[in-house]
């Protein structure tokens, strides 16, 4: 894609770019504390605060600004030497929809506002949103702070509402429209892929010199193979977990929603039982999450779905995990199973594919990129249950198959980082700085023209 740059790529020399001091970082419907896998959290809020951490490893002070959900919250929280998160109240205190939040968004952009007001004139050199609600306020604050705004989308309702599950509700006009704006509006676009790069032009008719395209990264150091004798480490993983520790163990990750798709898995497994009964016998689905989306709207429906499907007994549910028991679940696994109807990257891919474990993904969005398809994992085109269980068949019993793709997934993981994806965007600020530096001299120039009139 020749009318692109790639953030990451332009950061190569020792280029001229100045760096910003501190940054804004808006993330208006959901904080990166909450927990991924519920409600609205997912992998933008691994995105922002990992991001952030490498920033302020840089020497960047990076703020967070987010909507508080709860009354014992502290207006500000420390993450990390550098990193903070402000709680900015704006509306009801509670847990509201992305599509009660528009509503919320004059009272959240007045507190971000208020809070810059209380510090020195230009406290911040750049403006980061993260998703269109966030975009709104940054377009509002950059004119009044008179910094460049860099907006990432993370998805895009065109995108989703041409790839909708079946029974999905479509994105409203009025996002659509909030996103077109955000477009012409930011001083740069931040995708993804090249996919999404793609989509920001065909789609929104970006302006291709102000998108750019920086990959997400992985915590190499968190997400990593088990040391040791694999089969052990893999037993002991399941033990923990409360998972059989013999025959294979499927896993999807993620938010329970329709865009995700975890119904494909569970079908795919009662498909499988048709092919091959024995096969499936020794299968155990893990749907590791809880219910987002519209899939609030039957919290129950995959439960219910792998009893009307009569496989109930090889579907175990487990609650969104922290800490060390995330790898642990990876490690657990043969496969790890991303059949989303779309992602803009596909962050539990990757995670996956660092603890060494191989990823069927369906071909869509970013996860073309996320998964290297016959090095790392399979890309499936469709969301066919028969076609994932004939992928399933073939691939179980394979074990030295998988173990060649287990060991592909760890080399493509490590061309991802938390710290590349910084230092791209640490590049993307600077052309954005730059510019708007330059815009800035031609008006001042232009003003002095009309005065010596």
């Amino acid at each position: 894609m020749a009318d692109l740059h790639t953030g990451v790529g332009r950061q190569r020399g020792a280029l001229p770019w100045p760096r910003p001091r501190r940054i804004a970082t808006l993330s208006v419907h959901t904080s990166p504390l909450h927990q991924p896998g519920t409600g609205d959290a997912g992998g933008m809020n691994v995105y922002i605060l990992e991001v952030a951490r490498r920033l302020a490893e840089a020497d960047v002070e990076v703020e967070i600004f987010t909507r508080a959900t709860a009354g014992d919250l502290p207006p500000v929280v420390e993450v990390a030497p550098g990193v903070s998160v402000r709680h900015v109240t704006a509306g009801p205190l509670e847990g509201l929809t992305k599509e009660e939040l528009p509503g919320q968004l004059c009272a959240f952009t007045a507190g971000v506002l208020r809070a810059e007001a209380a510090r020195p004139p230009g406290h911040y050199d750049l403006i980061h949103s993260h998703y269109w609600l966030s975009g709104q306020v940054g377009w509002l604050a950059k004119e009044r702070w008179g910094v460049p705004l860099v907006h990432t989308a993370h998805t895009l309702a065109k995108v989703k509402n041409a790839r909708l599950a079946a029974g999905d509700r479509p994105e409203p006009k009025a996002r659509v429209i909030g996103e077109e704006q955000v477009v012409t509006e930011a001083d740069r676009l931040v995708a993804n892929t090249r996919v999404e790069a793609r989509d920001l032009l065909d789609r929104y008719a970006a302006e291709p010199d102000r998108v750019a395209v920086v990959e997400p990264g992985v915590d190499l150091d968190r997400f990593r193979p088990a040391t040791g004798d694999r089969d052990a480490a893999t037993r002991a993983a399941r033990r923990r977990l409360g998972l059989p520790t013999d025959g294979y163990v499927v896993a999807f990750v993620g938010r329970i929603q329709p865009l995700k798709a975890p119904d494909v898995l569970v079908r795919a497994a009662a498909a499988l039982r048709e092919r091959d009964p024995a096969l499936a016998d020794e299968v155990t689905v893990v749907i590791c999450g809880g219910p987002s989306g519209t899939g609030l709207d039957r919290p129950t429906a995959l439960i219910e779905l792998a009893h009307a499907l009569g496989i109930a007994d090889r579907v175990r549910f487990l609650p969104p995990q922290t800490g060390a028991d995330l790898p642990a679940l990876y490690r657990a696994a043969d496969l790890v199973a991303v059949p989303s109807h779309n992602e803009s990257f596909g962050l539990v891919a990757l995670e996956a594919q660092a603890c060494g474990t191989p990823v069927l993904a369906a071909a869509v969005g970013g996860l073309v990129t996320a998964v290297r398809d016959g090095v790392s994992g399979v890309l499936i085109d469709g969301h066919d249950p028969v076609d994932w269980a004939r992928a399933l068949a073939r691939l179980l019993p394979d074990r030295v198959r998988r173990a060649a793709l287990g060991r592909g997934a760890e080399r493509h993981a490590r061309h991802f980082s938390w710290h590349r994806t910084a230092s791209g965007l640490l590049a993307v600020y600077g052309e954005a700085i730059t510019e708007h530096r330059a815009r800035l001299a031609r008006r001042c120039g232009d003003a002095a023209l009309l005065c010596s009139w």
